[in-house]
C-alpha cells in the first residue's frame, strides 16, 4: 500500500508540471498578443492605401482613356478657302457685312479642324502660311467658357481672350458648314477682315480655363488679351510689336493681330 500510495504522488506531480510547461502564463500570453495586434493593423493600413492608389489610377485613367477617344471620334476637316484682301474691321459681337470688290487678288488659305459638338469646342491647327508673313498657331474655342485661346506656335506663347461670338461660328452651324464643303477642298470665295489684340496682363493658372485651354497652354507663357478698339488712349499709330495669325471658322477669313507695347 506505501508502495501504490508513493507512485501515485509522484505521478501527480509530474502530471502537474507537465500541464503547467504546456500552459503559457498570463504575462507570456499579453506580451505575445501585442505584436499581432501591429501586425494586422499595419497589414490593414498597407491594404487601404493599396486600394485607395487603385482607385486614383482607375479614375485618372478613366478620364485620359474618356478624353482620348472624345478626340478620336470628332471628325477631323482638313479644308481651305480662297479669299480677298481688303481693309475690312471687325469689331466684338457686330454683325459683318462685306461687299467685295474685284481688284484685290486671291489668296488661300488651308487649316485643319475638330469640332466637339457636345462639348461645344472648336480645335483649329494653322499651319505655316505659304504667301502670307503669319505665325503657325493652334487655336481653342470654347463655348462652355466662352473663351478662346491662341497658340502662336513661332513664339510659343499662349493668348486668351473673351470669346467673339460674332466672329466664330458656333460648334454646330460650324459643323454643318464644314460637312456641305467636304465634297470640295475649298470654300466659296470670302474676304479676308482684321481684328486688332494687345497683351493686358500675364495669366498665372491656366488650369482654372478648363480642361482644352489648359491642355493647349499649359508649359507656356500665357498671357490676357484686350481689344485694341476698347483700350481708352491707345493711338493708332502707336509703334507696337505684333504678330498675325491668319484663320477662319466662318465663312470669312480673320486677321488676328496680337500686339505688345
Amino acid at each position: 500500500m506505501v508502495k501504490v500510495s508513493f507512485n501515485a504522488a509522484l505521478t501527480q506531480k509530474d502530471v502537474k508540471k507537465d500541464v503547467e510547461t504546456l500552459l503559457p502564463t498570463e504575462d507570456a500570453d499579453a506580451e505575445a498578443a501585442v505584436p499581432v495586434r501591429h501586425q494586422s493593423r499595419a497589414w490593414c493600413w498597407c491594404m487601404c492605401l493599396g486600394l485607395a492608389l487603385m482607385l486614383s489610377g482607375v479614375v485618372v485613367g478613366g478620364a485620359y482613356l474618356y478624353r482620348y477617344y472624345i478626340l478620336e471620334e470628332s471628325p477631323v476637316f482638313v479644308c481651305g478657302v480662297h479669299y480677298r484682301e481688303g481693309d475690312f474691321m471687325i469689331r466684338e459681337e457686330e454683325e459683318v457685312g462685306v461687299e467685295l470688290p474685284n481688284q484685290f487678288h486671291l489668296r488661300q488659305l488651308e487649316e485643319r479642324i475638330r469640332v466637339m459638338e457636345k462639348e461645344q469646342v472648336e480645335l483649329i491647327s494653322v499651319p505655316v502660311p505659304e504667301f502670307d508673313d503669319g505665325d503657325p498657331a493652334d487655336i481653342v474655342h470654347d463655348f462652355q467658357r466662352r473663351l478662346t485661346a491662341y497658340l502662336d506656335l513661332s513664339l510659343n506663347k499662349c493668348y486668351v481672350i473673351p470669346l467673339n461670338t460674332s466672329i466664330v461660328m458656333p460648334p454646330r452651324d460650324f459643323l454643318e458648314l464644314l460637312v456641305n464643303v467636304k465634297a470640295g477642298t475649298y470654300l466659296p470665295q470670302s474676304y479676308l477682315v482684321h481684328e486688332e489684340m494687345i497683351v493686358t496682363e500675364r495669366l498665372e493658372h491656366v488650369e482654372q480655363l478648363g480642361y482644352f485651354i489648359y491642355n493647349l497652354c499649359r508649359g507656356k507663357d500665357t498671357f490676357k488679351l484686350q481689344r485694341r478698339d476698347r483700350i481708352l488712349g491707345m493711338q493708332k499709330r502707336e509703334a507696337l510689336n505684333c504678330h498675325k495669325i491668319r484663320h477662319f471658322e466662318n465663312t470669312f477669313v480673320v486677321e488676328t493681330l496680337i500686339c505688345e507695347a
